[in-house]
């Protein structure tokens, strides 16, 4: 990963933890390392534990960011969530996995897109 890329994505990550506290979640832990792949946000929105997943795009070149999600990356995410839950017995919360898309947009605002428990 690039330089930029990395950037951009911290950029976006950032961007996704301001959304969802404005929406009143409490943002965990970003970056949460498991065996099977990082998980970018760890969220909490009432009695609810939120793996969330940020995808960001700079322009249209490569599609929508949530069409990134292929399924090898829903199982990867699925794995993380298992993992981190395992490794955390003391959490005894129903969890989901949800997906925040923001575009980039040189003349205006980014677009924010969440997809709630976008992965199952």
């Amino acid at each position: 990963m690039t330089a930029r890329n990395r950037a951009l994505g911290q950029w976006g990550e950032t961007l996704a933890a301001d959304y969802l506290a404005r929406q009143g979640y409490a943002v965990l832990d970003r970056n949460v390392r498991t065996p099977y792949g990082e998980i970018d946000l760890l969220a909490r929105k009432e009695d609810t534990l939120v793996f969330v997943e940020v995808k960001t795009r700079s322009g249209d070149a490569y599609g929508n960011p949530e069409a990134s999600i292929t399924p090898a990356k829903r199982q990867h995410l699925i794995a993380a969530a298992q993992a981190y839950l395992q490794a955390h017995p003391e959490i005894d919360l129903p969890w989901r996995i949800d997906v925040i898309a923001i575009r980039k947009r040189r003349a205006a605002a980014p677009e924010i897109v969440h997809f709630e428990d976008a992965i199952s």
